[in-house]
């Protein structure tokens, strides 16, 4: 069966829609949407098999993964991840904004996961589509992006050609409008020697 496709508009998202990707996503499906940086690829937090669909769909092992959790905000960072003052205060700068900060996973990640990772990524996007659905599922959602095979385009941008490439893959396409093309900038904050391990959209000099 194909994946649905469906038209939300940032400025003012339709939470009607928005309720039915939630419930796709508690009830074990995948959606692709659209984030402050390029289109992302996710699942709920607590549906392993979900994440085992995404480990299959990029072609590594689900242990092995490097997804990020979008979350609606800072308030539960600490139910998954340890941040020292100095990192928190970084983020509370920072985010909402196109940025990935890399802290030390809480025993909680590895039961969610089912893997020993020992970190973990947190994004709090800028855009109001990926930060309603979490809001509405009431937990973050695994993330991760979504790559052009093109060896010029790294990311695909319209949501009709990423459509047609995943539809027999997920079970919902957000379409958002144009996405970007540039990742998330991936601040490495386990110390606070924070440190830039991916140069992307966000310049974390405005903020330190």
């Amino acid at each position: 069966m194909s994946a649905e496709l469906i038209r939300i508009y940032p400025e003012n998202p339709d939470l009607r829609r928005i309720r039915q990707v939630a419930q796709t996503l508690k009830d074990g499906g995948l959606v692709i949407y659209p984030t402050d940086t390029v289109y992302g690829l996710g699942c709920d937090i607590h549906n392993a098999r979900a994440v085992e669909k995404i480990a299959r769909i990029k072609g590594i092992k689900p242990q092995k993964n490097d997804f990020s959790f979008i979350c609606f905000d800072l308030s539960h960072i600490a139910d998954y991840a340890r941040v020292s003052n100095a990192a928190f205060k970084l983020m509370k700068k920072a985010l909402p904004g196109p940025f990935t900060f890399i802290l030390e996973a809480n025993n909680n990640v590895p039961k969610l996961l089912n893997t020993n990772k020992k970190t973990v990524g947190i994004r709090v996007p800028d855009h109001s589509i990926p930060r309603v659905i979490v809001k509405e599922l009431g937990n973050p959602i695994i993330t991760t992006s979504i790559k052009d095979d093109d060896e010029v385009i790294e990311y695909s941008t319209d949501p009709t050609l990423i459509y047609e490439k995943f539809k027999h893959l997920v079970d919902i396409v957000v379409d958002g409008g144009y996405g970007g093309n540039v990742g998330s900038t991936i601040v490495q904050a386990t110390t606070d020697e924070f440190e830039i391990i991916r140069e992307g959209l966000g310049d974390l000099n405005d903020f330190l």
